[in-house]
């Protein structure tokens, strides 16, 4: 008797049917008494009418009349005076059993009474065999409904325990349905349907297991870090890349309170203000612990079941503002290097117009002049367009074997003349011929030409310009070094930057565009090398290529 529902229904009906038969036998038991008694009374009552026809007359022998009236009717019979004295009795005796007694008052010389008894005690012994009876078949009766009761109870509590096996084994798909209960009554009817709700609720968790993974696959890898809190600032979700921004041990324990996890006023302040307004904020900040990094946060909030919530998702912008910085750079650099040959080349024709051209001695220079800044502009323009082609990695010929010895060859003979002018001397001793490298080989010659025009411009006079070659490991090593005014420090991690020049001034007084380094970098880049530079100011500059060599070379 497992089942304690069952279990009190059953002790409630036993025992309203142990109380219910027990009264029974108690109500039944006396009535009959009752009617035994009743009849009794009837029959002396009748007697008592009988025999006071036969009383003798007053004053008579009243013994002897009780006597042999008491050995003929079998009951108990005395006389009562008017004062209720007795006259005369059958037993004068008085006995210890209960009596039924008649009395019936008779009218003649003198007032008497006429009295009939009888002893109740075999009626008592009749209801009390009466009632052991009825208390033996209700004992009868008891213990049948209780072997009754054990049996219901015993079979229930099996169903109910198959039912409760099956249920807390529900999820699992190896579960025999044969251990559900069987039948046509109510036990039965909940086993076919647990049988077949089982499959629906089955199919719903594997998809709400694979809809929740999908979900935790999603935000795994996603890119921006996602942070989802509790109305305490407790953080309830956190993924890889949010962990990794603001320098936390992963995985990060849920329940932990956001301030142990980022020290960032900023976006506790976005996650309390979500809170407490129930509304979406966006707003950028810069994270310390993210060195320094801008971030785009997106916050609003997350209802729950129970409790509410915020959710934000930090996008890294700290490139997109790099770029937008650099767009704006560009921008202003490009319309500033236009600017100056435009502007020359518009006042000198407005002035050969003006009446310049009859000016023999000037209109020539004038031309000249006009000539040169077109060039300028020339120039300009197709850097532009060998850098936009280098970005967009779209190149007139596909990449090929290219000999470093050729490529070199080519670009020293291509500034040779500008060296001589200015009295540097180009040394190209120290060139492995053998190594080959993949790439184009129009854009490796102007990458040479680029640096090596620098390293002559810049240089000092009778100064130099070396040029070495060789290999180390699986890649090619190029090195062009100078004798040359040399480069700040501070300005030597923007000198790959477009437009930068150490020198504003005297780049453009030697015709430079300021893009000549951004090529270089953009073309090594492109096929898979590196440059680098030192330099020091007043001793020169060198700068190393290094890219991978051709693997037939």
């Amino acid at each position: 008797m497992r089942t304690r529902i069952v279990r009190r229904f059953l002790w409630s009906a036993f025992v309203l049917l142990a109380i219910s038969l027990l009264g029974i036998d108690f109500y039944v038991t006396r009535l009959t008494a009752g009617n035994e008694s009743e009849d009794l009374r009837a029959s002396l009552t009748a007697q008592a009418r009988l025999l006071a026809a036969q009383l003798p007359a007053a004053g008579g022998n009243f013994d002897a009349w009780v006597k042999n009236r008491a050995s003929q009717s079998g009951v108990r019979v005395a006389v009562l005076d008017g004062n209720g004295a007795v006259l005369a009795d059958s037993e004068p005796v008085s006995s210890n059993d209960e009596l039924l007694s008649v009395e019936t008052p008779l009218q003649t010389k003198a007032t008497v009474t006429l009295r009939l008894s009888q002893s109740l005690e075999p009626i008592h012994a009749r209801a009390g065999a009466l009632q052991l009876r009825l208390l033996t078949v209700s004992l009868c009766s008891l213990a049948l409904a209780a072997g009754l009761a054990f049996l219901f109870v015993r079979s229930f509590s099996s169903q109910t325990s198959s039912l409760r096996a099956y249920t807390e084994t529900l999820l699992d798909p190896h579960i025999s349905e044969q251990e559900l209960p069987s039948g046509d009554d109510d036990l039965g009817a909940l086993a076919q349907s647990l049988r077949r709700t089982v499959p629906r609720i089955r199919g719903l968790l594997e998809s709400l297991k694979l809809e929740g993974a999908r979900r935790e696959a999603i935000l795994a890898s996603m890119v921006e870090g996602v942070l989802a809190v509790d109305q305490n600032l407790r953080v309830t979700f956190c993924n890889d890349s949010f962990a990794r921004t603001v320098g936390a041990r992963i995985p990060v324990n849920p329940g932990m309170q956001l301030v142990e996890l980022v020290r960032d006023p900023a976006l506790i302040e976005i996650m309390t203000d979500v809170l407490a307004s129930g509304e979406r904020v966006e707003r950028r900040i810069t994270l310390p612990s993210a060195d320094q990094h801008s971030f785009e946060v997106l916050a609003g909030p997350l209802a729950g079941p129970s409790t509410p919530g915020a959710l934000a998702i930090l996008h890294d912008v700290t490139e997109l503002e790099r770029l937008e910085r650099v767009r704006k750079d560009f921008v202003a650099n490009v319309s500033h290097e236009l600017r100056t040959p435009l502007a020359a080349i518009r006042g000198y024709a407005e002035t050969l117009l003006n009446g310049a051209l009859e000016d023999h001695q000037n209109n020539r220079r004038f031309v000249e002049i006009i000539e040169a800044q077109a060039t300028r502009l020339t120039n300009i323009a197709s850097d532009l367009l060998t850098i936009s082609e280098l970005e967009s990695n779209h190149t007139a010929a596909a990449p090929k074997p290219v000999s470093i010895r050729a490529a070199l060859g080519s670009a020293l003979r291509t500034v040779e003349s500008g060296a001589r002018i200015r009295g540097v001397r180009l040394l190209c001793d120290k060139v492995d011929g053998g190594i080959q490298v993949q790439g184009n080989e129009l854009q490796l010659e102007q990458v040479f030409v680029n640096l090596l025009d620098n390293a002559v411009k810049f240089n000092r006079p009778n100064g130099e310009v070396r040029v070495e070659a060789g290999s180390t490991g699986g890649a090619a090593q190029i090195t062009i070094s100078d004798t040359g005014i040399g480069i700040p420090s501070e300005d030597l991690p923007r000198v790959f930057e477009r437009f930068y020049r150490v020198d504003k001034a005297r780049s453009r007084e030697m015709g430079g565009t300021g893009l000549g380094l951004s090529i270089v970098k953009h073309v090594i880049e492109q096929m898979g090398g590196t440059v680098t530079v030192t330099s020091q100011v007043g001793q020169g500059s060198r700068f190393t290529l290094t890219v991978p060599r051709f693997i037939g070379s």
